[in-house]
């Protein structure tokens, strides 16, 4: 049951958010779409996200700048009940069966550590890209309300970068899709609330497209020989946030804790 309660914890938390309505003027959104409702258009309206072809920068790149939300609970909750097929080597499969068996007490997220590359997208609290030609930042609203600084100039990956919660991560461009790949991230983060585990040596690479001006896709392929037969990936689908982030810190008065009791 406490598996349960935190999902609808994290799930009432979001809507929450999502029905808040920001003053902060939208930059990004078309003139011709209007603001109204709350975050990420509830309340019935049919306009959003805005439809219409994707930016682009002065670079020709397309323009991922702007305000998203996730689409990706059950992802975050459970990736192998939502369809993904994760090739566990046993050793594992058996600290995965551990952590389902006890109903996930240990999820580091739920004691307010960051969630780690690539759960940082599930995670159902909305972030901020920053696009630049040579550095790309996302801030995050959840997840500890922290950030990520995506370098693309062509440097090398920063051997420094060892066992830290969100990596070292270098981007480049293929095409129209942005290819980010991250390094260098502790073990201590778990996949998804249901515990997929992860060694030190994963390779995350995060392959995102726009396909129009209200969404993005992002596909997220996890290498690591140390705990999965093979590289295996799956797919969300941001939408365009309606508003501002707002400030959320999980360490303020987190009820969370004291009932994640296990058994």
């Amino acid at each position: 049951m406490q598996l349960i309660a935190k999902s609808v914890t994290l799930a009432i938390a979001v809507a929450t958010a999502l029905s808040l309505t920001s003053s902060a003027p939208m930059a990004q959104a078309p003139a011709t779409q209007g603001r109204g409702g709350g975050r990420g258009g509830r309340g019935g309206e049919s306009n959003w996200p805005p439809s219409g072809p994707a930016p682009r920068a002065e670079d020709g790149h397309p323009d991922l700048s702007g305000n998203w939300q996730p689409n990706a609970i059950r992802q975050n909750v459970d990736l192998v009940g939502s369809g993904v097929d994760v090739p566990m080597l046993p050793d594992a499969a058996a600290l995965y069966k551990k952590r389902k068996d006890s109903q996930s007490k240990d999820d580091p997220e739920a004691r307010c550590m960051p969630p780690g590359v690539p759960r940082m997208s599930t995670t159902p609290y909305p972030w901020t890209i920053v696009q630049t030609p040579k550095l790309i930042v996302i801030v995050y609203e959840g997840g500890a309300h922290i950030w990520r600084k995506v370098f693309m100039d062509g440097r090398p990956h920063d051997a420094n970068a060892v066992e830290t919660w969100l990596g070292d991560s270098i981007g480049h461009w293929e095409g129209d899709t942005l290819v980010v790949e991250t390094v260098g991230q502790t073990d201590k983060s778990w996949l998804d609330e249901s515990g997929i585990p992860h060694s030190t040596e994963m390779k995350v690479t995060e392959r995102i497209t726009r396909p129009d001006f209200g969404h993005l896709d992002i596909t997220h392929i996890i290498d690591d020989p140390k705990t999965f037969s093979r590289p295996w990936s799956f797919t969300t689908h941001p939408s365009l946030l309606r508003g501002e982030l707002i400030e959320y810190i999980c360490q303020e008065n987190n009820r969370d804790v004291e009932h994640l009791v296990g058994k």
